[in-house]
């Protein structure tokens, strides 16, 4: 992801964008990092801290490692780049062309391809480091206090990366990490200066699938000459309306075993080759089976096993205006302006992100998209309270109703067998975002190795979000109104048919959301004329979509007031309990919430539960608030669901963390990926999460890890056709005794001059903010 650039970009729309007199976001060098003080001279913070590291410059460079003043030893290069920032595209090119060095022979360095490389997450201690001394604000009190007082290295360790590798040659899928030392070099043109810290291969498994070969597994079906006959009996000779989705094998039986890289693609087939907007999707082509062998681009099967005619050409297929379809573009939208004068309230610096209470780092891998580092709330005289170390999705599974071909194999594992962040938009040209923003750029390799960029992948931006908290005395007629604002980071991807947005919303009271917003459009099935389906909804003649679940699944590394290193956390389930009838409940109205302690893995392995209010709150067990209560977040649950499937259903082989809402662990470094690392054609049961739980381990006090699977179930509707309105699903962290009441009073009140007599609208702010009605 980019560091060094800073873009403040209105809205594309004409309608949405700022007046020419908003001012414009700072460039990054006047961006403070601590305080408005700091902004005309961002060295006074680091000046700040002198007094905790003196730091002084007499010593040659590097200096000697004795040189130190009163046991702390000093620091003398300022880093580059936070421990946690993700890789840079040079960084990326070092790691590619040092694995690439590494390979034994020339046939194994030709047949290597890229999967992913992504940054090793350093070690919590190394983080709480560089947040203390390196990077700004500067944090000592991370770091925990010793005897002899802290000693300072003189640079943090270097930056690792890891590398995902197939080759293509050998169908052999290795790890290697790599140490990223002279990056710099690489970008004047010198030789690589990484390292090989180790490599292996592992065994009977398929990394995830790459666009380069879905685009040659496209081109290698269409040149097949019984696929060609088989169009040619549709009524289809022009192979440029031909769309072929190479969807992942997934794992049914040995046939599908990972020995081999399979494709099962799904066909469908465009009727005008110079229409941009027209939906492919709306015809597709059905009684065709193809498998492909991905790593030598080869049909291994073909089959037409029934001619099922091509749906008409709906004219209400397209997504493009209404006009063009037949109808009337509404045209009685006047201008909505989302307008900031003085810019934002937010303040970046790199990847370090500060808004109203909250600061936190923002990451990004090609698997899950969008990371989140280091949440904290600074909380008046109790200071940086820490809420959670990483926030993330990690998998998502969407698993098909129907039981006929093709649709009973649809269970894509988008993130595993796919990659969330490498499937993410460019949001610089969209109304994605309205209002000041801050972009941030992703890099990530391709499938040869070279480096691409997703500019504008990440959007940073602050939304009003109606009223906060509100209320009026009857007697005085006097209202108090608090306006709530919130912090909104995001990003967009598109897998096949579908969109999902992912975000993560930070409020003025503490509270977390995490949304995710499906859209796009329907994949679908063709119907014989006449013929319905059960297991689906007719939606245009000779069409239907087939029922059909989203599943995700959020990691949160959780650290309710802890500092790094720190494991005292614990979870605890409330359910909502109806008194019994008896002397406590005379008047049959009494229920109360009953707590329970999540004391172990397999205890905490637990489902929603909306007749009892369930919810689970994660506590720290040495903190406590003003009543004396242990201080806590709790994870509200939203709509949800499980999976509508049998027990022996094929799918929830490789998704058995699905059959639970809510998992828990305590943390492991190497603990992931819910499915486990390579999901695809994954032929062993229940790895990951199923297998992790099965140590039992104590959560009674730990360094806890959320695992929330929420899902929604698609019964798909008419009105679902062309295009699918978006769909939001989600869940809140919120705090529960947290803080000793409520942050909603230091939000300023809500005042405003209102003057529109012509539309009987005259209201004029009083003292203190209150709005009274004249």
């Amino acid at each position: 992801m980019a560091t060094a650039q800073e873009k403040a970009t209105p809205c594309c729309g004409d309608n949405n964008s700022p007046n020419s007199s908003a001012a414009p976001l700072r460039p990054k060098k006047d961006w403070p990092t601590t305080s408005p003080d700091s902004m005309e001279d961002p060295s006074r913070n680091r000046a700040s801290v002198a007094t905790l590291i003196r730091a002084v410059d007499t010593f040659p460079d590097p200096p000697p490692k004795t040189a130190s003043t009163k046991g702390i030893t000093v620091m003398v290069r300022a880093q580059t780049s936070h421990p946690l920032d993700p890789l840079s595209a040079a960084e990326i090119s070092v790691a590619v062309a040092t694995v690439r060095a590494a390979g034994a022979t020339p046939e194994v360095r030709d047949g290597m391809r890229f999967i992913e490389v992504v940054l090793v997450e350093p070690e919590k201690h190394v983080v709480a480091l560089a947040d203390a001394y390196f990077f700004p604000p500067f944090q000592p009190s991370l770091l925990p206090r010793t005897k002899g007082g802290p000693v300072i290295p003189t640079k943090l360790p270097p930056r690792k990366a890891r590398l995902v590798v197939y080759n293509k040659k050998s169908n052999e899928t290795s790890l290697w990490i790599v140490e990223l030392t002279q990056v710099h070099a690489a970008t004047r043109g010198g030789h690589h200066r990484g390292k090989v810290i180790s490599s292996k291969v592992v065994p009977n498994v398929q990394p995830p699938m790459d666009a380069m070969e879905y685009a040659e597994c496209e081109a290698v079906v269409k040149d097949f000459p019984p696929f060609r006959e088989a169009m040619k009996k549709r009524g289809i000779e022009d192979m440029d309306l031909v769309m072929v989705d190479p969807w992942c094998a997934g794992y049914h039986s040995e046939a599908d075993a990972p020995s081999r890289r399979l494709a099962k693609p799904l066909i469908f087939c465009r009727t005008e080759s110079d229409c941009p907007m027209e939906n492919g999707y709306a015809r597709p082509v059905e009684g065709i089976h193809v498998l492909v062998d991905m790593q030598n681009m080869v049909v291994l099967e073909f089959e037409d096993r029934k001619l099922v005619p091509l749906p008409p050409a709906d004219p209400l297929r397209n997504y493009s205006p209404g006009e063009t379809r037949g109808g009337v573009d509404r045209s009685d939208v006047k201008p909505l302006q989302i307008i900031q004068p003085e810019g934002p309230s937010f303040r970046v610096n790199g990847h370090f992100v500060e808004w109203q209470k909250w600061n936190f780092r923002i990451g990004f891998t090609p698997r899950e998209g969008l990371v989140i580092h280091s949440v904290a709330y600074i909380d008046g005289s109790r200071g940086r309270r820490p809420v959670a170390h990483r926030l993330s999705f990690v998998e998502m599974v969407v698993p098909y109703g129907d039981p006929n071909d093709p649709h009973y194999r649809k269970n894509a594992f988008d993130a595993g067998e796919d990659g969330l962040g490498k499937n993410a938009h460019s949001l610089k040209k969209g109304c994605d975002c309205l209002g000041y923003i801050k972009y941030f750029d992703a890099h990530f390799t391709n499938f040869t190795g070279g480096v691409e960029t997703i500019e504008n992948c990440v959007c940073l931006h602050e939304e009003d979000h109606g009223i906060l908290w509100k209320h009026q005395d009857w007697r005085t007629g006097l209202a108090e109104v608090r306006r709530s604002r919130r912090l909104t980071v995001s990003f967009i991807c598109t897998v096949a048919n579908y969109e999902y947005g992912f975000f993560w919303h930070f409020y003025q009271d503490g509270k977390i959301e995490a949304e995710v917003k499906l859209t796009g459009i329907l994949s679908l099935g063709a119907l014989q004329p006449g013929e319905t389906r059960k297991y689906g909804t007719t939606i245009a003649p000779g069409l239907y979509a087939p029922v059909h679940q989203h599943f995700f699944v959020a990691r949160m590394d959780m650290a309710v007031d802890c500092k790094p290193g720190e494991a005292f956390n614990q979870v605890v389930e409330l359910n909502v309990k109806v008194e019994e009838p008896g002397k406590n409940n005379v008047h049959n109205n009494a229920f109360y919430a009953e707590e329970k302690l999540l004391k172990s893995e397999l205890e905490a392995m637990r489902d929603c539960n909306p007749l009892s209010a369930r919810h689970w709150i994660v506590r720290n067990t040495r903190t406590v608030n003003r009543t004396g209560q242990l201080t806590g977040y709790k994870l509200v649950p939203g709509s949800n669901c499980l999976p509508l499937a049998g027990a022996e259903a094929k799918f929830l082989r490789r998704a058995d963390f699905l059959k639970h809402n809510l998992w828990v662990t305590p943390y492991a470094r190497d603990e992931m990926h819910p499915g486990g690392e390579f999901p695809n054609q994954n032929p062993r049961v229940g790895e990951g999460l199923r297998t992790w739980v099965k140590q039992n381990r104590s959560l009674e006090e730990a360094d806890i890890v959320l695992w929330y699977v929420f899902g929604v179930t698609h019964i798909p509707r008419l009105e679902d056709w062309p295009v699918m309105p978006v769909e939001r699903i989600g869940f809140m962290l919120m705090p529960h005794g947290f803080f000793n009441c409520s942050p909603a009073v230091d939000v300023p009140p809500s005042s405003s001059d209102m003057d529109d007599k012509e539309n009987g609208i005259s209201a004029k702010p009083m003292q203190n903010g209150l709005i009274a009605k004249l």
